[in-house]
């Protein structure tokens, strides 16, 4: 296997001048949620001392890469890593580190979580069940809730979830306590990486600061950096080894350490300046699926206006080798990322002078996406003579996207719910989730719906291994029954309305 690289901060294709970057900001810790960072209205610019970025050149457009030196300080991962947090994306990472030889100290608060972790109770692809088999119960993995155990760890890295409240504001509070639990068992030596999606300068405000109230400053007695978690669940090609990983330390020395400790679980490492750019470039990377799904939902409306289908559209452009990327409509966006991430940068940007309109519009459309299922569905009943009120309705797939069993902010629970509300009799199949929670009480799968009658089928999440046929087909009882096809995936299902 040729060595992996750790990338320096490249962006064009000619050398890039020296950039001054600030050194230090502000690193106090806020009581509650902390405040935009701009400057007041008037106040004069602070005096900041900068670092020079290196110049570089890049040959081509792909990830740039380098090569570390032996021997050089901090460029040598450590043998045991400590994973705080060990949901959708610690454990994925855990199980990474371990196969590429570290000892991994996995911490959790919850014990029922580790509980089905070494039950074998989690829902991961394939190839991390067998890593999770292979690992659970050696040397290479030990599961905890004691944090304590995290001082025997030369690198933290902190991987817990970032939400957002029903009024879309950031829920700050799993990753502050992750983080003020991190700072008070820290021990000189540590590197400390945050990768948990949040805002712009949050490592400073949850690390830096709080490190330096116990004595311990950050580029000389612990190294800290951001580094975003690329984790995409159900998707085998974009295993953390097969991911580039981006990092930016406080300092050069923190950075070169953090990239060193990723590096054998990722395909490269690519460095930049700052964490906050290390933190933008996440919000970027979400923001820009936000805007272009809320694009292909739009236009998938305007072709059913002219009668085209948006699919054959969308396969067209996609021929195109530049200049467009292929984005698909649904039913809407799901997980903790698409749906809750934009709003870090949203909710940033409140009290300043900067506004993000095609943000913002963006996740108005999206939240708004559910309903239009909705709307549409009352529609297909009503030109069959139907009324919601009674209706029997089968969502077909209910977690937030096909190869997993997450149901975190899956539009389907909007969907259901509204549908329950407006009186109709809802059911659910997905050969993922057996219940599911909706504001009326938990519902179970249907393990065999196209044993029954049905007024509207709705597809939501078509996973890769479900038989969908009868929707196509029907049974030898029944005919292929009305199909709101919501996920865009039924082309030749004969009684098929498109959203």
């Amino acid at each position: 296997m040729e060595p992996r690289s750790v990338c320096n901060p490249v962006e064009t294709l000619m050398p890039l001048a020296p950039v001054a970057v600030p050194a230090t900001s502000d690193q106090s810790g806020p009581a509650t949620l902390p405040a935009p960072r701009t400057a007041p209205a008037g106040a004069p610019a602070p005096s900041r001392r900068t670092r020079t970025v290196p110049t570089h050149t890049v040959p081509s457009r792909t990830v740039p890469t380098c090569t570390v030196p032996t021997g050089t300080p901090g460029t040598t991962a450590p043998a045991t890593v400590g994973i705080v947090g060990l949901g959708y994306v610690g454990l994925p990472t855990a199980l990474a580190l371990a196969e590429s030889g570290h000892h991994v100290v996995g911490y959790d608060i919850a014990a029922d979580r580790l509980a089905a972790i070494r039950s074998g109770a989690v829902d991961l692809l394939p190839s991390d069940r067998a890593r999770l088999d292979r690992r659970i119960g050696t040397d290479l993995l030990e599961l905890t809730t004691d944090p304590a155990a995290l001082a025997a760890a030369g690198t933290l890295l902190v991987c817990v979830p970032t939400p957002v409240d029903h009024h879309l504001v950031p829920d700050l509070g799993p990753l502050r306590a992750a983080c003020a639990t991190v700072v008070a068992h820290a021990v000189p030596g540590q590197t400390i990486v945050l990768t948990s999606t949040t805002y712009v300068g949050s490592t400073r405000d949850l690390l830096v600061g709080p490190l330096a109230d116990r004595g311990l400053v950050v580029g000389r007695d612990v190294f800290v950096a951001f580094s975003p978690e690329r984790i995409d669940p159900g998707v085998a090609d974009h295993l953390p080894e097969r991911t580039p990983r981006v990092v930016g330390g406080i300092t050069p020395e923190c950075g070169r350490r953090a990239a060193a400790a990723l590096l054998p679980a990722s395909a490269a490492v690519h460095t930049v300046s700052s964490p906050e750019a290390a933190e933008m470039t996440k919000l970027l990377e979400n923001t820009f699926r936000a805007v272009n799904i809320a694009l292909a939902n739009e236009f998938a409306g305007i072709a059913r206006q002219f009668d085209v289908d948006v699919r054959e559209v969308v396969d067209a452009a996609a021929t195109k080798p530049y200049g467009f990327m292929a984005f698909r409509p649904g039913p809407g966006v799901g997980g903790h990322c698409i749906p809750c991430d934009p709003h870090y940068l949203l909710w940033q940007l409140r009290s300043g002078p900067v506004a993000a309109p095609v943000t913002e519009a963006a996740m108005a459309s999206i939240a708004t996406r559910p309903h239009a299922v909705v709307a549409r569905a009352r529609e297909v009943l009503a030109e069959a003579g139907r009324p919601v009120t009674g209706a029997r309705v089968l969502v077909v797939g209910v977690a937030y996207k096909p190869g997993v069993a997450d149901v975190r902010e899956s539009p389907a629970l909007t969907v259901i719910d509204e549908l329950r509300r407006l009186g109709a009799d809802v059911a659910f199949t997905d050969p993922l989730v057996d219940r599911l929670p909706t504001a009326n009480g938990p519902l179970d799968s249907r393990p065999d719906p196209a044993d029954d009658d049905w007024d509207l089928v709705i597809t939501h999440t078509l996973h890769r291994d479900a038989d969908h046929s009868w929707l196509v087909t029907g049974t030898a009882d029944r005919p292929a029954p009305t199909v709101l096809d919501a996920a865009y995936g039924l082309a030749d299902a004969p009684n098929r309305y498109p959203l």
